[in-house]
């Protein structure tokens, strides 16, 4: 069986720190924006968890409450 290959999405979402929208919600709006124009792709993949938290400056917790 053949892999597909998958090209790793790069992720920019401005987070607004002194906002009242948790920052949970603003990476969920951020994604959600991104696959509505289409800068997120089927096929593509998202970074680790690990790796979007430390990207963007953000615990892991806050990485996994926006992909729920």
């Amino acid at each position: 069986m053949r892999r597909r290959s998958a090209i790793e999405a790069s992720v920019t979402v401005a987070l607004d720190r002194g906002s009242g929208v948790p920052l949970h919600r603003q990476l969920y709006d951020g994604l959600r924006e991104a696959v509505l124009a289409g800068r997120l792709r089927s096929g593509m993949r998202l970074p680790s968890t690990r790796a979007l938290a430390s990207e963007l400056g953000v615990s892991r917790n806050t990485v996994l409450g926006a992909f729920l």
